[in-house]
């Protein structure tokens, strides 16, 4: 009796492994692991390599399309059904596969990715907003949220506040934001986590480092001739923020 209890308990947590309706791979995927890492206050650029390279994934079953997004570009494709789990062929001869564990979507390893997990948003953007914008707010979020205070540099004393929309408020003569997560601007500021700072669309980009709940934003200096390609190196320090 027991024996034939065990059986019938263990199809039927195999039926529901292998339950997934085509539906249930709907909506926006996102590197929780890579944000949760990050949260702990170190450095985002390692946090995101060694949870990389992808950031989001967006299922449209219905439209039969796929996209992820990995800070530098957006790769959409068409998205086919295969065996309990769906393939996507992108241009360049590109297929991933993706399948459902539990409540997590598996990017497969392949020629060109490795195995990754991604979680549904919680607070997705809308469908037809940009891939990538929905991790990029819970990242925003995550990492710089709540109130810092100006401890050394211009505005001492006032608080800031870093939106998920990448807005800021709070550092004197700047109304925008973006974290540096990969492409060019990575590639610019080498090992150094970097951001786009600006005001009514002029800006120009920092470099900042995070320790705990200290944030430091320090100008930006091109080492680089003028004929190579920048290579961004950290200077004078231009604010010290705390987070309360």
């Amino acid at each position: 009796m027991r024996h034939a209890l065990a059986l019938t308990l263990a199809a039927a947590l195999l039926s529901g492994c292998a339950s997934h309706k085509p539906e249930d791979y709907n909506g926006i995927w996102i590197n929780q692991k890579a944000i949760d890492t990050a949260a702990k206050g170190v450095s985002l650029r390692q946090a995101l390599q060694d949870n990389g390279p992808n950031f989001e994934w967006k299922v449209n079953v219905a439209a039969s399309q796929a996209s992820f997004d990995n800070g530098f570009e957006i790769a959409e494709g068409q998205l086919i059904a295969s065996e309990k789990q769906y393939q996507v062929a992108f241009a360049g001869n590109l297929v991933q596969t993706l399948a459902l564990d539990g409540d997590e979507l598996v990017q497969q390893t392949s020629d060109a990715m490795p195995q990754q997990t991604f979680e549904r948003a919680e607070s997705p953007a809308p469908m037809g907003a940009r891939t990538g914008t929905t991790f990029e707010q819970a990242l925003y979020s995550a990492y710089l949220g709540g109130e810092w205070k100006i401890i050394e540099g211009p505005g001492q004393g006032a608080t800031v506040h870093f939106r998920d929309n990448g807005s800021v408020e709070g550092l004197p003569n700047l109304d925008r934001y973006a974290l540096c997560l990969a492409g060019d601007c990575a590639d610019m500021s080498g090992a150094n986590d970097s951001l786009w700072l600006e005001r009514n669309q002029k800006g120009a980009p920092w470099i900042f480092k995070r320790d705990g709940d200290q944030l430091e934003i320090l100008r930006a200096v091109n080492s680089a001739q003028p004929d190579e390609k920048p290579l961004l190196q950290p200077g004078a320090r231009q604010w010290l923020l705390e987070r309360d």
